[in-house]
């Protein structure tokens, strides 16, 4: 763009947000003028939007920000500061946006959520690893290649993440919820003990670890609340001793009275529900549950389902969900293939090449973020074709033993004699989405679009 041009922009802009006078502190990133404004009441947002080269106007972050372009926006915010008298900052677009997203995201119930996700993540590596061995120590067995003592040293290995479990868990939600890691793990060892078995309560003994996670979660969230109010009005003097003990004493009697039986309540109720609706609804549950586990993503809701599978594996050792779950991904690859055969836009064909083989092995960000949302409706395409994959898996009652995986990696949790239908499964997702993405008429992006959104998608993905 001349620098001609680049001048006039810069001072119908200026006129138009009020003058010098009107303007705090100009920034920039790759796609965007950013100014801060003293007056907005004076900005005129919809003729700074018809001037050329300007794609549009918002307001984020306490900043008035026009969409210029990729290069365009650096030369304006360099002109534009030499009129205003003003230094020019430049911003990372990316996590600027990253910012502005999780503001946004914000809410009670999506920091809560985040916080359960959080307890789950650092236990995933445990949980795929013990699963592999623990499915690899069942083939060998059934095909006489190891003898039992050799089967039951795999299994040891291979349940070893549910003899320490509650444990972790309860010292990774005391760190989320602000609690001490330590108090956290002592309030699950009190749900875990052994000698739970001894104690009589209502006239029955108590089943060690029967609450399970959410016993653990409930009692280790409510632990880390009663820990911090205590510290803030706790003279500091014995403050070391009297508030965990303190904590210890109240959620401890608690745990035995009320969350153990609660929580074995709800994880029962739980387990029994998943399974009764997966076995009961057959085909339809299935169709649903893997129809719209991808806006489930989107929003961050799926968090919610990760205590289940985990409770699931611990009442059950079986995961009726995760292969249901898994065929979502599947009917986005199956999108994407079909885009990347129907698009002309190079750029967007590079960016499905370069995801759709980490699509394929269960990690779906790339191919949603950057392809089936932007288009639109290959996101519905993609969600409804999955469906036909989690239909046959209900139909023919593939489980996993473990969680962590996706995709076709899957295959590595799942029983040998049900891996040929997970397969089957994952093609009919792949072939759903491919097909109705196929026919479905949607709006191309344009080849030489300078648009934010191409211009973001390709700064995330760091395709040059």
């Amino acid at each position: 763009m001349a620098n001609a041009k680049i001048k006039q922009m810069s001072q119908k802009i200026l006129e138009k947000v009020g003058g010098k006078e009107n303007v705090i502190s100009v920034t920039h990133c790759a796609t965007r003028l950013r100014l801060v404004i003293k007056d907005k009441e004076i900005v005129d947002k919809k003729v700074i939007n018809k001037i050329d080269g300007v794609m549009g106007v918002v307001e984020q972050s306490g900043q008035l920000q026009m969409i210029l372009g990729p290069g365009t926006a650096a030369k304006v915010a360099d002109e534009f500061g030499k009129l205003v008298g003003r230094k020019v900052g430049v911003e990372d677009e990316i996590k600027v946006r990253k910012e502005e997203l999780k503001a946004k995201n914000s809410t009670p119930f999506k920091l809560f959520l985040r916080h359960i996700s959080n307890i789950f993540i650092p236990l995933i590596p445990a949980f795929i690893g013990c699963g592999v061995i623990y499915g690899l120590a069942k083939i060998l067995l059934n095909t006489e290649c190891i003898n039992k003592n050799t089967y039951y040293i795999l299994y040891v290995i291979g349940k070893s993440i549910f003899m320490y479990m509650n444990i972790m868990v309860g010292i990774n939600a005391a760190k989320e919820f602000g609690g001490s890691p330590a108090l956290g793990g002592a309030i699950a060892g009190i749900l875990t003990s052994p000698k739970l078995a001894k104690i009589v309560i209502g006239g029955e003994n108590l089943i060690p670890g029967e609450g399970g996670i959410i016993a653990v979660l409930i009692a280790v969230i409510l632990g880390a609340m009663l820990e911090k109010k205590l510290r803030k009005v706790m003279p500091s003097v014995i403050d070391l001793i009297a508030t965990p003990t303190i904590v210890l004493l109240v959620i401890g009697l608690g745990s035995l009275y009320i969350f153990h039986p609660a929580g074995a309540f709800l994880s029962s109720g739980l387990s029994w529900l998943v399974n009764t609706a997966i076995e009961k609804g057959g085909i339809f549950v299935g169709a649903i549950l893997s129809g719209t586990f991808l806006p489930l993503v989107m929003t961050g809701l799926h968090r919610v389902l990760t205590p289940i599978e985990v409770s699931l594996l611990d009442n059950t050792g079986l995961d009726l969900l995760r292969p249901i779950l898994a065929m979502a991904g599947a009917g986005q690859v199956g999108a994407a293939l079909a885009v990347y055969f129907k698009t002309k836009n190079k750029r967007l064909k590079k960016i499905i090449g370069s995801s759709l083989p980490v699509g394929m092995l269960g990690i779906g960000e790339p191919l949603m973020f950057g392809v089936t949302l932007p288009l639109g409706k290959p996101f519905l395409t993609a969600c409804l074709g999955s469906m036909v994959g989690g239909a046959y898996i209900s139909l023919t009652k593939v489980a996993s033993i473990g969680i962590g995986l996706s995709g076709l990696p899957l295959t590595l949790l799942i029983p040998s004699n049900q891996v040929l239908n997970y397969i089957i499964a994952t093609l009919l997702a792949y072939a759903g989405g491919f097909a109705l993405t196929y026919i479905t008429k949607w709006e191309d992006m344009a080849e030489d679009s300078d648009s934010e959104e191409n211009s973001v998608i390709n700064e995330v993905l760091n395709i040059k």
